[in-house]
């Protein structure tokens, strides 16, 4: 029964197999909303708890921000055009995209980095204060999402150069994008209620 394709739907969703893995895969994304909601309810209650250490007005500099936050909006535009060209069944095309969508979850992951050194150097390390140890844990636990997707999209990336695009690499293709957008939402809330509302 799961090997019966429905040809009425996109390739992702046509058989029951690819339908309960997305399924699935938003049930463990609301486990990951409440993971995300539970950081920044700890990083509120402490955000002012800054001890003898920096304020995020010290810290933060909206340049490397600004830089991550454009990586992270047009990498999710663009998986969204590979998605798109998988649907046309344009193998290049879409691997194409999904290779740049990478390669600008990388440069965010460098800039990222290289802002925790900043902080570091800074004098704000995950011991200095309750509400850097919060900053970090947060921003730290979104880095390593978006780290793990690197790994995991190129491994769809090598499936689909080999395999072509069929039922079980779109799906799989399909899920990965769901959740490379989810850690764009998660970064807006990031970037909008952590680094905007500290450089208040």
């Amino acid at each position: 029964m799961a090997h019966h394709v429905d040809h009425s739907q996109p390739l992702e969703y046509s058989t029951t197999q690819n339908r309960l893995n997305i399924y699935g895969f938003w049930i463990f994304l609301g486990a990951e909303i409440v993971l995300f909601a539970t950081l920044f309810t700890v990083y509120f209650t402490l955000s002012d708890r800054t001890g003898t250490g920096p304020t995020g007005e010290e810290i933060f500099e909206l340049g490397p921000v600004l830089i991550e936050t454009f990586l992270l909006l047009t990498s999710s535009f663009l998986i969204g055009l590979g998605v798109h060209a998988m649907r046309l069944g344009r193998k290049t095309p879409m691997v194409v995209f999904y290779i740049l969508t990478l390669i600008l979850g990388l440069g965010f992951l460098i800039v990222e980095i290289d802002e925790f050194f900043t902080y570091v150097h800074e004098g704000a390390t995950i011991t200095t204060s309750a509400f850097v140890s919060s900053l970090m844990t947060t921003i730290g636990t979104h880095g390593a999402h978006v780290t793990f997707g690197l790994f995991w999209g190129t491994a769809i990336i090598i499936q689909v150069i080999r395999n072509g695009i069929n039922a079980r690499t779109a799906n799989k293709a399909f899920i990965f994008s769901l959740y490379w957008h989810f850690l764009d939402v998660v970064w807006i809330f990031i970037f909008s209620f952590i680094y905007l509302r500290g450089l208040m």
